[in-house]
């Protein structure tokens, strides 16, 4: 039989969880997309994507390890049966998504390539149709490809614009990072708190890029030119205090709230209001311009969370039959 159900564990009284959800939600795609505009600024002057991607998990980690020690209340036992998900979460959601997004920012411009990391709501939506039996409504479907509609216009594929295949590749890798991030993210189940689970993932994820950089298989390369952005000339470490506090630190922490209060399906479409924030600070920062088609994609992104949202409450489970 079917019943219906919501992605997540929300009432539809819960009015005020729901507002908390998606203010966190709103936080988190805000300061995640100002990371790819501060780190071209690094980029730029030799920083190689490992090197930046590194620092900026690594002073996240130490940030936030404090605050999830302290969450965990010396439920020690609790962090050990969930070993095996911090990990997958440091591997894929935090290392392997901040590093091949990083390394599409190389090849094309941030607002393409976060656009193409952000196809991932599609991938959640597929997900949990297929491992949890939460097969879409026609309203979500409806939603999804209004927002698939405006990443091809923001990405601006129908005028003929270059695109990178390398920059893609990256890209798509990336998208596996942040599907990943956003089904983990919303998993109450675990029992781990937020601050935890974001230490644990910022810890691994720092180990794992630290031993890429150290066997030689990542190019670790820095320096302490100035950065330049459109505003200016600053000083190489403040784009770098802000990529590890903001961009990482409030990101991925803010993140793992607006997940548990919205469910992984919501908050990933909610999360793609990340793209439009993106192409704004590649504006300020950078001087890249967006064309008019991709503000209309921009407009086409938001409508279709608007109408994923509406879907919600008519996503359909699948059920085995009781004979």
């Amino acid at each position: 039989m079917t019943t219906l159900t919501h992605d997540a564990p929300v009432p539809a009284a819960a009015t005020s969880r729901l507002g908390a959800g998606l203010a966190f939600a709103l936080v988190s795609a805000l300061s995640f997309g100002l990371s790819g505009a501060l780190a071209r600024g690094l980029l730029d002057t030799g920083w190689s994507p490992g090197a930046t991607v590194l620092i900026r998990v690594a002073i996240a980690a130490v940030v936030v390890l404090p605050l999830g020690l302290v969450s965990l209340r010396g439920r020690w036992g609790l962090l050990r049966r969930n070993t095996g998900l911090v990990v997958t979460y440091g591997v894929l959601a935090v290392a392997g998504a901040q590093f091949c997004y990083f390394s599409a920012v190389q090849y094309m411009q941030v607002g393409p390539a976060l656009l193409i990391e952000y196809t991932a709501p599609a991938a959640v939506v597929v997900w949990l149709w297929l491992r949890h039996g939460q097969r879409p409504s026609a309203v979500t479907l409806v939603g999804a490809a209004l927002a698939a509609a405006g990443l091809v216009l923001v990405l601006d594929v129908v005028s003929g614009a270059d695109i990178s295949l390398p920059g893609v590749a990256w890209g798509l890798g990336a998208m596996v990072g942040a599907a990943t991030y956003f089904v983990i993210s919303a998993d109450e189940d675990n029992g781990l708190p937020p601050f935890a689970l974001a230490a644990g993932g910022l810890v691994v994820g720092s180990l794992v890029l630290a031993g890429l950089g150290l066997s030689g298989l990542m190019p670790m390369t820095a320096g302490t030119a100035p950065a330049t952005y459109a505003v200016g000339e600053v000083a190489w470490w403040l784009p770098v205090l802000l990529l590890g506090l903001v961009t990482a630190g409030l990101s991925y922490t803010s993140g793992i709230a607006a997940g548990r209060r919205l469910g992984s399906r919501l908050a990933s479409f909610v999360a793609l209001t990340e793209v439009l924030a993106a192409v704004v600070f590649a504006w300020v920062l950078l001087d890249e311009l967006p064309r008019l088609v991709q503000l209309l994609g921009g407009v086409l992104v938001l409508a279709g969370v608007v109408v994923v949202k509406l879907g919600e409450s008519r996503v359909v489970r699948t059920e085995p039959v009781v004979t």
